[in-house]
């Protein structure tokens, strides 16, 4: 719903516009209660992993607490590449930038248990995956053809797929609970609880800022409930700083094969997401096809933003979806409102203490929401995919890549001769699926015949195709 009062249908589908500054400010921060929660989430999730994140009693802890701050400060600065811009890179469009779920299945195993030491080769993994990522906006255009909606689809519904299980383990008391009685006790489900009915019911039924921050209140309300029950534990965020500056190299760099393999792959996979997500603001919220400098410009700024963060100890950037489809919803194509959002993003990562309140959320309290954030990972998958054209032939070519894909994801024992890198690429999922989505849609042709796929498919091929729009 666009409001008259911020300016008139013409100005609103301007991106140059700038609204009054009593409107711009509130829509600014919208677009960051949108997508902060997703935002902090992947480097909670990574430091987890590694064994000095929630319940771990790590002495490493306050690490975690510098990857939340840097999740901010360095989505602000991609934020900003996009909106201001700086010579050919950035879009100059409303974009929003936020640290990407897409990696966090090519990181786990790089990390599982290591500790702060292995995060050296996740940054060294970041830094070339970012600067493969940047090249690419030279020719990104010409290689959209090897990812149509089925490869997409297929990645983005295995990205959810991977993380579904860790959204279970926080809701049930995280990792470090497994196997006491306190894991999966009624205590942990009802914080983990709250934050799904919260959610859900601000989410369907209220409109406006409540729904599209239904995520964050639900959080909130979690908060709340489990600081009544005695669950939360403030003493992080007395001995936090007020201010501290983004620190030169915090973890090393270290140059992995197989980091440096998965990053690129699944930057190839990120910058085309990237060009949907252009197209989707520019026809949403001005009613035009993106023009090839936009798309570019945004590949650029998508690889250079996670080339910087990874030299400072942050993760991966992407566009975030959720804010396309809010420029849909408001109406608002400003990228001077998205500017405004990236501010106070950056101000937010300067300061310690919101990083340190954020840790103290409890494990379960998070779990609720990533149960609902990654089952929507999930859910947008198989938007996109329903805008394949569901014949013989795709069907074959999806069944194979989601059973290999899953199937060695799930049992990773099954490649236990693999050389250390290949099998870190090959239990990963996302990429052999992917790999062999791509080659399969190339290689085979267009149909086969009913024969080919009757048996296997036991009558049930698929013949129409969707028409829902694709989402990240």
């Amino acid at each position: 719903m666009t409001d008259s009062t911020i300016g008139t249908p013409e100005e609103l589908r301007d991106p140059n516009y700038t609204p009054p500054l009593a409107k711009a400010v509130p829509l600014g921060i919208q677009h960051v209660l949108a997508m902060f929660v997703s935002n902090v989430t992947p480097a909670i999730i990574i430091c987890g992993a590694a064994g000095f994140g929630f319940g771990s009693n790590s002495p490493d802890f306050p690490q975690m607490i510098y990857m939340i701050q840097m999740s901010m400060f360095f989505a602000g600065l991609a934020t900003l590449l996009q909106t201001i811009g700086f010579g050919p890179v950035g879009a100059r469009l409303p974009i929003v930038q936020g640290t990407s779920f897409a990696f966090i299945p090519i990181m786990i195993p790089l990390v599982a248990g290591k500790g702060v030491d292995a995060m050296a080769v996740v940054m060294g993994g970041v830094l070339v995956g970012g600067i493969f990522h940047a090249c690419l906006g030279l020719f990104i255009g010409k290689i959209r053809f090897a990812l149509p909606p089925l490869v997409t689809g297929l990645v983005v519904t295995m990205i959810g797929l991977a993380l579904v299980k860790v959204g279970i383990q926080y809701a049930a008391g995280g990792v470090p609970a497994i196997g006491t009685e306190e894991y999966g006790s009624a205590l942990n489900w009802t914080m983990a609880g709250v934050v799904i009915l919260v959610t859900l019911g601000l989410k369907f039924f209220t409109r406006g800022m409540l729904s599209v921050s239904a995520v964050l209140l639900g959080l909130v309300a979690g908060y709340v409930v489990a600081f009544l029950l005695g669950e939360v534990n403030l003493g992080n965020v007395g001995r936090a700083a007020s201010f501290a500056l983004p620190n030169p190299l915090h973890f090393g760099l270290e140059f992995s094969v197989a980091a440096i393999v998965g990053f690129c792959l699944m930057a190839f996979v990120s910058a085309v997401e990237t060009v949907g997500d252009v197209s989707g603001i520019t026809k949403g919220g001005a009613g035009r096809e993106a023009t090839d400098k936009e798309i570019q410009g945004a590949t650029f700024a998508d690889g250079i933003g996670s080339a910087v963060a990874g030299l400072f100890g942050a993760l991966p950037n992407t566009s975030f979806s959720q804010n396309v489809g809010l420029i849909a919803m408001t109406g608002v194509m400003s990228r001077h409102v998205v500017t405004i959002g990236a501010l106070f993003l950056i101000l937010c990562g300067l300061v310690p203490k919101i990083g340190a309140i954020i840790s103290s959320v409890p494990i379960e309290v998070l779990g609720g929401g990533v149960i609902v954030m990654f089952g929507m990972v999930v859910a947008a998958g198989i938007s996109m995919l329903s805008d394949v054209n569901w014949n013989r032939r795709n069907m074959v070519i999806f069944a194979i890549s989601l059973s290999l894909g899953l199937g060695l994801q799930l049992e990773p024992g099954a490649l236990q001769y693999l050389p250390g890198t290949l099998k870190v690429l090959a239990t990963s999922g996302i990429l052999p699926a992917a790999l062999i989505a791509i080659v399969l849609n190339l290689v085979l042709p267009e149909e086969l015949s009913g024969e080919a796929t009757e048996e296997v498919s036991g009558g049930m091929q698929g013949h129409g195709s969707g028409s829902l729009g694709s989402s990240k």
